[in-house]
């Protein structure tokens, strides 16, 4: 392995991790859709995110999807929220904790990014609604 490549072994549990939060099919349509450009990019964040940090047992999955998707809206970053709101089918926060946690982001990271988190919010739960 190269120097640049992350250890397997937290790419492997990294991996995992990934699979069980954001699910299969994105995981597979990212790997897929990597190239020579990114694909030292996909390792490095398969392996601390997911496999250094969202593996840590301190925190719960549902704690840590809290804290990213509060961290994701203030920051506004909207594509990397859109899949964060939808993996909490598999983290169990409610649309109920969602709501509270842009609430939160509001009064802490301000009116406008609370505003286009929940926009955002709506279309990704409109769309699994729909494909319930």
């Amino acid at each position: 392995m190269s120097k640049n490549k992350p250890d397997e072994e937290l790419f492997e549990l990294g991996l995992q991790v990934r699979r069980e939060v954001l699910g299969n099919e994105y995981v597979d349509a990212a790997l897929a859709n990597t190239t020579e450009l990114d694909e030292e990019f996909q390792r490095l964040i398969t392996a601390t995110a997911w496999g250094t940090v969202w593996a840590r047992d301190t925190l719960s999955r549902r704690d840590r999807s809290l804290i990213t998707i509060t961290q994701l809206a203030s920051l506004g970053h909207h594509e990397e929220l859109a899949l964060h709101l939808r993996a909490t089918v598999n983290t169990g926060l409610s649309r109920e904790d969602i709501k509270e946690a842009l609430i939160q982001v509001a009064v802490y990271s301000g009116v406008p990014a609370a505003n286009s988190a929940f926009r955002v919010a709506k279309k990704v739960f409109s769309s699994l609604d729909n494909q319930a």
